[in-house]
């Protein structure tokens, strides 16, 4: 069951309750209850439900979960008064419309105060139930984000430490030793820096661009040492990029599979080219092309047909943004493959 399915269950059952409530309690305050008291119940919690529905969509529209507390609390209590207000003089109508108002009881300031109090307590009470499960579901997700990346961890060090890796970028080393010290000593420097890296990116879901971008360049470079000329690497990289934050070692996993899979099969050689704009939207855009050809485009469904790198990746994209952030492969001409990451707005503060 989707979350949307769950949603309207629980929609229908709570304030289908509430009508029966006010039915029963109806029922026991004497005389006979008629059709159009029932029937004005009924109307008066479908009201209910959906002017509670309509409120949620307000929250999700204009994320008010992202707001700080004190500004979420005035929000929620000026919807609240609101809403009301407005189920009051519904409620005024419902019964005209039904044949039961009296103007000289309904209309009466003590029975128009209790009506905006419980309806202003109904409300209060579901926007609790609505913001607690809401709070659930994020520390749901939240639990499987950190098992995601625990696991992208875990595949990435040991990718990083088999010979695809660091066995390539130490004699990459060795041969500098004797004929380039300098260069050899900038090469450690930057296998430390990635692994640092690798081993601090658990704790944190998204990074500053700037920072994944680094280790990126530091990777190119001990890659550039063991292709020597095969490997020409151009960075197209606008400015605005870098005041988003991206998923740690994303765009590393895209360069990596670019390696792996185009490059490193090339006897001449190749181009990878890493371009990074803003969209229209205000959307990131990371694309990351390189020589070769993509033969059957990988599904990205299982670890068997995108292996550890662009399913991880696209896992981790669904897990943070929801639909939101996409991942796509697809060839460019006859020469290159481009793999195009969408990450959402989500600016950082650079000041």
């Amino acid at each position: 069951m989707n979350r949307l399915s769950l949603y309207w269950i629980l929609q229908i059952i709570g304030w289908g309750s509430f009508a029966s409530v006010l039915i029963f309690f109806a029922s026991l305050s004497g005389g006979s209850l008629t059709p159009a008291q029932i029937w004005a119940f009924i109307t008066l919690s479908a009201f209910y439900l959906l002017s509670s529905h309509l409120l949620r969509y307000i929250v999700k529209t204009y994320e008010w979960f992202k707001l700080e507390l004190p500004q979420l609390l005035l929000q929620v209590i000026l919807a609240l008064l609101a809403l009301s207000l407005v189920t009051t003089i519904a409620q005024i109508f419902i019964n005209l419309g039904f044949g039961l108002l009296n103007p000289k009881e309904d209309f009466r300031f003590l029975i128009i105060s209790a009506n905006l109090f419980l309806s202003f307590l109904f409300y209060a009470l579901w926007f609790l139930c609505y913001f607690l499960f809401h709070f659930l579901d994020n520390y749901n997700n939240s639990l499987k984000y950190e098992a995601k990346i625990n696991e992208i961890r875990l595949n990435h060090l040991k990718s990083q430490l088999n010979p695809h890796f660091i066995f390539n970028a130490l004699n990459s080393v060795r041969a500098l030793v004797d004929e380039d010290p300098v260069k050899a000593k900038s090469a450690i420097t930057r296998i430390s820096n990635i692994l640092r890296f690798s081993l601090m990116m658990d704790k944190k879901q998204v990074i500053e661009f700037a920072d994944e971008l680094a280790t990126v360049k530091d990777y190119l470079a001990l890659e550039s040492i063991r292709f020597e000329e095969r490997l020409e690497v151009i960075y197209n990289i606008e400015d605005d990029a870098y005041s988003y934050k991206i998923p740690p070692m994303m765009l590393q996993t895209i360069v990596e599979n670019a390696i792996k899979h185009g490059i490193s099969n090339l006897v001449k050689g190749g181009l990878i080219e890493i371009k990074c704009r803003e969209g229209i939207d205000d959307d990131l855009y990371i694309q990351v092309k390189n020589s070769g050809r993509l033969i059957t485009p990988p599904t990205l469904k299982t670890k068997r047909e995108g292996g550890h790198g662009l399913s991880n990746t696209l896992q981790r994209l669904k897990l943070i943004y929801g639909e939101k952030g996409t991942l796509r492969i697809f060839n460019s001409g006859t020469q290159f493959v481009i793999t195009e990451i969408k990450i959402p707005k989500q600016r950082v503060n650079l000041e």
